[in-house]
């Protein structure tokens, strides 16, 4: 986190963030019960499940409540 940040929603907040670690958890669940059955590795996953590709962190404004990806903040915060 070497740039600076700006929410794009209150446009004032440039000091106050939560930042949110993804952890992604890949499961098969249950489709009846929602209880999970088997949990996966990322080299270990079936045909049928893709890894997760998201971003692996997220920010929170503290004043407004905006979650968006790091980029999002980070780009706003440019300008």
């Amino acid at each position: 986190m070497s740039t600076p940040y700006r929410c794009p929603n209150c446009k004032t907040n440039r000091t106050r963030f939560n930042m949110i670690s993804q952890v992604p958890q890949a499961v098969k669940l249950n489709p009846q019960s929602g209880e999970v059955v088997e949990q996966y590795s990322n080299d270990q996953l079936d045909p049928f499940h893709l890894p997760y590709r998201g971003p692996e962190l997220k920010i929170q404004c503290a004043a407004c409540g905006l979650v968006e990806d790091e980029k999002t903040f980070a780009k706003f915060g440019e300008s």
